[in-house]
C-alpha cells in the first residue's frame, strides 16, 4: 500500500475505484466476448446440422424413389441429386459442402485428414454428430460432420457387385472397396465448411465498439462519482480536520462548523461542534480556577510555588519572588530543583509519588535549605501537596523561613 501512502484520500479513492471498475469492465467485454462467440459458433452449427440432414433426407429419398433412371441418366444417382442441391443450398455463401467417404467412388468424395479422422470415429464409435473449429487452408473454419448410414435402398449400388446396376459394374469393376457395406454401416459423412474468420471480425469489431462506449461511460462515471464524493464526503472532513489542527496550534476552543448534512459526515460535524463546546467550557473552568489559585497564593503570608513533575515552575507569588530574589518573569520555567541545596532529594521523592503513590517530602512538613539568586543559602519549613490540572499533576511547595 505504499503506493497509496502519500496521495489523497481523493486521488486514492479514484485510484482504487478505477482499478476496479477496469477490472469489472475488462471481465464483464470478455465475458460478452466470448457469449458472442459461443453464440456465432451455436448458430454457425445450426445451420451446417440443417444442410447436412437436408443433404441425407434428399440422397435417402432419392436413392428409394428414383431405382431404374440412373441407368439412363447419371444426374439422377443419388450422391450426384444430393451434391447439385448442396451446391444451390450453399449458393451466394462462403458454406462449402461435400459429401465424403472413407471408401470413396468419386475422387471428389475423397476425404481430408479431418474428416478421415471423423470418418474413423463414426465407424468406430458410432458417434451422432461431430465439429470443431479448426484451421483450413490458413483460415479458421467450423467443420460439421453428420455421419450417413446404408439403409437397404443404399446397397442396390453398394451392396455385392453382382446385384449392382450394370452403370455401376462398369465404372466400378468386381472388387472396388465402395463394395460390401451392410444395412446400419456408416457409408459416409456429409462435411460442412464454415469460413469463422469475417465472424470473428464482427466480434471484434463489436467488442471494440463497446470498449469505447463502455470506457467513455466509465471515465465520466469516476469523474462525476469524484466530484460527489470530493463535495458530499471529503470536503467536510477535510474541514473538520483543518479546524482541528487550528486548534491544535492556537489553543481557541471557540471555533464551530455549520452542519449541512444529516448523514454520518453530519454526526461528525455534531461531534466536533460539542467537543469545541466541552473543551471551551473546561478552558474557562481551568482559567477560572488557575485565576482563584493565583489569588489565592498572592493573598497568602508564606511563599508559594508550583511546579510540574520535572520540577519546572508555573506558577508563585510575591513572598516566593522576594525569598528567591527574582521577579515573576524570571522565576516562572526555571527548576524548581536549581534552588534546593539537596534538589536529587526532592527530585527523588517526585519519582517515588509516580511510582509508589507516596514520597515521604510529599504531604509532610520536613526542614530544608534553599538559595537565593546571589547563593544565600535560607532554611525553610517546607509542605508539598499535590494537585491534578489538565490530567496532569502539580505539586505545590509552602515556604515557611525558620528563624
Amino acid at each position: 500500500m505504499r503506493l497509496f501512502s502519500n496521495r489523497s484520500v481523493n486521488t486514492t479513492f479514484n485510484i482504487i475505484s478505477s482499478l476496479l471498475l477496469v477490472a469489472l469492465f475488462l471481465a464483464l467485454a470478455f465475458n460478452n466476448y466470448r457469449r458472442e462467440q459461443a453464440l456465432i459458433i451455436n448458430g454457425a452449427v445450426d445451420n451446417a446440422r440443417s444442410i447436412a440432414r437436408q443433404i441425407i433426407v434428399t440422397r435417402d429419398y432419392i436413392s428409394k424413389i428414383v431405382t431404374d433412371e440412373p441407368e439412363h441418366n447419371y444426374n439422377l444417382v443419388p450422391q450426384v441429386v444430393a451434391t447439385k442441391i448442396a451446391q444451390q443450398l450453399t449458393s451466394g455463401s462462403r458454406y462449402y459442402v461435400r459429401q465424403v467417404s472413407l471408401r470413396y467412388r468419386n475422387p471428389s468424395n475423397r476425404p481430408d485428414s479431418f474428416e478421415t479422422n471423423q470418418l474413423t470415429i463414426f465407424r468406430d464409435v458410432k458417434a451422432q454428430e461431430t465439429w470443431q473449429v479448426a484451421n483450413q487452408n490458413g483460415e479458421k473454419a467450423l467443420r460439421f460432420m453428420l455421419p450417413m448410414k446404408a439403409d437397404q435402398s443404399c446397397l442396390a449400388c453398394h451392396g455385392s457387385y453382382d446385384t449392382a446396376p450394370h452403370f455401376v459394374q462398369v465404372r466400378f469393376p468386381r472388387g472396388h472397396f465402395s463394395y460390401g457395406y451392410k444395412v446400419g454401416e456408416v457409408i459416409g459423412a456429409v462435411s460442412v465448411s464454415v469460413p469463422m474468420n469475417e465472424l470473428y471480425r464482427q466480434i471484434s469489431s463489436n467488442l471494440k465498439r463497446d470498449l469505447f462506449f463502455d470506457g467513455a461511460v466509465l471515465i465520466i462515471f469516476v469523474i462525476i462519482t469524484g466530484l460527489l464524493i470530493r463535495k458530499t464526503i471529503l470536503t467536510p472532513v477535510k474541514a473538520v480536520a483543518t479546524h482541528i489542527s487550528d486548534v491544535a496550534r492556537t489553543g481557541n476552543f471557540s471555533t464551530r462548523l455549520d452542519k449541512t448534512i444529516n448523514n454520518e459526515i453530519g454526526e461528525l460535524i455534531n461531534s466536533f461542534n460539542e467537543l469545541m463546546s466541552e473543551l471551551d467550557r473546561k478552558t474557562l473552568q481551568r482559567i477560572e480556577s488557575e485565576d482563584r489559585y493565583r489569588n489565592f497564593i498572592e493573598i497568602a503570608q508564606s511563599p508559594i510555588i508550583t511546579f510540574m513533575a520535572d520540577g519546572k515552575i508555573v506558577i508563585s507569588n510575591q513572598k516566593a519572588e522576594r525569598l528567591f530574589g527574582l521577579t515573576k518573569e524570571e522565576l516562572l520555567g526555571q527548576s524548581v530543583f536549581d534552588f534546593m541545596e539537596n534538589g536529587e532529594e526532592l527530585r527523588a521523592a517526585v519519582e517515588d509519588y509516580y511510582s509508589a503513590g507516596t514520597s515521604k517530602l510529599i504531604g509532610t512538613t520536613t526542614r530544608q535549605k534553599v538559595r537565593d539568586v546571589c547563593g544565600q543559602i535560607i532554611e525553610v519549613e517546607m509542605v508539598i501537596s499535590v494537585s491534578q490540572s489538565d490530567q496532569t499533576q502539580m505539586f505545590s511547595a509552602i515556604l515557611r523561613a525558620v528563624k
